[in-house]
This record gives structure tokens, C-alpha cells and sequence, in this order.
């Protein structure tokens, strides 16, 4: 006898683990690493106001503390999870050091050329994510991409204030060093869309912050550091390390599970709007009409890439 029943519609738990599972939630967790970064510029005005440290040692320092956090954290959880394959090291190893030395680009650039056109530099890593995603995975080039990636930049530009300066703060070491940044702020994110396949997010970043500091280490020979510093550095501090950092690394790194490297990039660029939101909220910093026309833009390039898949087989599979 052959029965007529229907099927039976999918279970709670099952429609969340669906959820869990599916693009839409790495969009949203890459958005909120987008707002947890736009909260380090804070943490890090507050923190050089209330002591001297440079911006080379608070790097590194925010680095080695990152890493103990997580490593402790793995080996109270799951140390077993923190073992990883020998094959795998090197490009544990390349999301290492692309961080570390994007942070020494990042405030290189800031020093020689102001962090204006320096984040104009940064708003070029999606370009990179894009092309070299295509190239190595294939994830498709579509106009979307492609006007995400112009909007993204141009509105950068317009945040930024650069078109309002007069040109007299660059220089052409400064301009040059500033290429690390994109190229190195790409790198980390290519390495970890290939890591994300096999390994958790808090492994991936445990080893990404081992190496990261390690690739800081010898740059602090030629660094002064901060101690003693105010105790009130050390709460500024502390949320530079769980919400800037941890709560924006293992956000997007996450959300790299669960969507293409490519997207993922551009989606990030939600940072440069979060900043120009948080500098008027809480630094009581005024936005120009041109900041405003460039945080729309922002705002529209992450849009646009925004497409919500209804089909089965977009809903991906489980990341470790």
C-alpha cells in the first residue's frame, strides 16, 4: 500500500541548524565584524591619550594578548581541537604573518601618510580578495562584484576626507609602503577561506595570532614600550582585545565558513561606515556632506552584494 502522507515539514532544530548553516548568517556575522573593528579606533585614541605607547607596541602587544586568550581558551574547552597537520602550518604560518605585517603597514602608513590615505589604501583589498579568489577557487566575477567593489572604494574615499586635502602630507616612501597594506589585509583573508574548510575559527586564530606576534616580535627592538601605564589603559585595552579583536576576527572568520572569500571582503568594507557612525556618536566628530555622500556609498556597495539564496543548494555545508 503506498501512503499518501506528506512529508513532514522540517523540525525547530532543524530549521536553526539550517540557519546556522546558511549564507545569510555569514553575511551577518561578517557585518558584525565590520562593527567590532570600527570600535578599535576608539579603544586605540583612548588608549594613546591615557599613556605613551607607540602604535608599533600596542600592535604587537594587542597581538601576544590575543593569542594567550585564545590558547588558554583552547586549552580549557578542547585542547585536543588545537592540534593541526604539519601540511597545514604553512598556511597557518602565511595567515600569520599577513596579519602581523598588516599591522605594521596599517601604522606605517598612518604615521607617514595619516590614516585618511591610508584607509584608502585598505578599501583595495576587496579588488584583491576578488581577482585572486576567481583565479584560485573560481568563485564567479559577477557586475555585482564588480560595482560592490567600485562603490566600496569611491565612498571610502569620500570618508576618508582625502579629497579635501591638499596633497602636502604624502610622500612618496609613505605611498609606496602603503601598498602592504591591501596586499597583506587580502592575504589573511585568502588564508583563511582555505583554513576554514578543515579547522574551527578559534584554532585558525590561535595560530593567526601566534604568528602574528612573532612576526612583530623583532620590530620591538627598535620600539619603546609603554610600562608602567594608567590603570584605566588597562580597560581601554581590554576592550580593544574582546571587542575590536576577538569579537571582529572571530566574527569574520566565522562568516568565512559559510560564504565566498570574495564577498566576504567586500561585505568587511561595512567598517568604514561603523567608523564614521561611532566617530559622530561618540567622539562627537562632525561629518561633512561629503562623509555623509561616501557613507551612503559605503552602505550601497554592501548592499548590492547582498543577495539572499533561496535554493537548496546554496545552503552550505556545516564548517568544523
Amino acid at each position: 500500500m503506498i501512503s499518501t502522507s506528506s512529508p513532514q515539514p522540517p523540525t525547530f532544530k532543524q530549521r536553526l541548524t539550517i540557519l546556522f548553516n546558511s549564507s545569510l548568517t555569514g553575511y551577518l556575522m561578517v557585518l558584525i565584524a565590520g562593527a567590532c573593528w570600527a570600535t578599535s579606533g576608539i579603544f586605540i585614541t583612548y588608549i594613546s591619550e591615557s599613556s605613551n605607547v607607540t602604535a608599533i607596541a600596542l600592535a604587537f602587544w594587542r597581538d601576544i594578548t590575543s593569542f594567550m586568550v585564545l590558547f588558554c581558551g583552547g586549552l580549557l574547552f578542547n585542547p585536543k581541537k588545537l592540534r593541526v597537520r604539519r601540511a597545514d602550518l604553512p598556511w597557518l604560518g602565511g595567515m600569520g604573518v599577513s596579519l602581523g605585517t598588516f599591522h605594521v603597514f596599517w601604522n606605517l602608513g598612518v604615521m607617514l601618510n595619516g590614516a585618511a590615505v591610508t584607509t584608502v589604501q585598505q578599501a583595495a583589498m576587496p579588488a584583491i580578495v576578488v581577482v585572486v579568489a576567481w583565479f584560485i577557487w573560481q568563485e564567479s566575477l559577477t557586475w555585482r562584484k564588480i560595482m560592490a567593489v567600485i562603490l566600496t572604494f569611491a565612498g571610502t574615499v569620500l570618508v576618508s576626507g582625502m579629497v579635501e586635502m591638499n596633497g602636502s602630507n604624502l610622500s612618496t616612501g609613505g605611498l609606496l609602503i602603503g601598498f602592504g597594506v591591501p596586499i597583506s589585509y587580502a592575504g589573511w583573508s585568502l588564508f583563511g577561506k582555505k583554513l576554514r574548510t578543515d579547522y574551527d575559527v578559534l584554532v585558525v586564530l590561535t595560530y593567526a595570532f601566534l604568528f602574528a606576534w612573532i612576526t612583530l616580535l623583532p620590530v620591538q627592538l627598535f620600539t619603546v614600550q609603554p610600562f608602567p601605564v594608567p590603570p584605566v589603559t588597562f580597560l581601554y585595552f581590554a576592550g580593544l582585545i574582546f571587542i575590536a579583536t576577538m569579537g571582529g576576527f572571530v566574527s569574520y572568520t566565522f562568516g568565512l565558513g559559510r560564504m565566498p572569500a570574495s564577498v566576504a571582503s567586500i561585505v568587511a568594507m561595512s567598517e568604514i561606515a561603523f567608523v564614521a557612525m561611532f566617530a559622530y556618536v561618540l567622539l562627537d566628530e562632525q561629518m561633512s556632506l561629503t562623509q555623509i555622500i561616501g557613507t551612503i556609498l559605503v552602505v550601497g556597495g554592501v548592499v548590492i552584494i547582498f543577495r539572499r539564496k533561496r535554493r537548496k543548494n546554496n545552503v552550505l555545508p556545516p564548517s568544523p
